[in-house]
């Protein structure tokens, strides 16, 4: 690993560190057909952001959460929900906690 002294770092105060990596020819040929397509400047950009990405995971909503989700997603679209404000006012309850 060398320092690269061209930029100014990623944004996160870190200076930036070059490494060599070895990529099959055809996963790079991928990488430089959707980086731009993805909205990033480089191809380093998007591979920083993917080994980001791999270091901090988003959360994964499990199975049951899923399903949940889709069953509101079609209660909305039957018109079966209602309005914070409507449930609210339906349950006497008032728009600000009262302490």
């Amino acid at each position: 690993m060398s320092t690269d002294t061209d930029g100014p770092g990623d944004g996160d105060g870190d200076r930036m560190e070059k490494i060599d990596v070895r990529v099959p020819a055809a996963v790079l040929e991928t990488v430089d057909e959707e980086y731009a397509r993805r909205g990033y400047a480089s191809r380093s950009e998007a591979i920083r952001d993917a080994i980001r990405d791999w270091l901090n995971p988003s959360p994964q909503l499990s199975e049951e959460m899923l399903v949940d989700l889709e069953e509101s997603r079609k209660q909305r679209e039957r018109g079966e929900t209602v309005s914070a404000a409507e449930a609210r006012e339906r349950l006497g309850l008032s728009d600000v906690d009262e302490e």
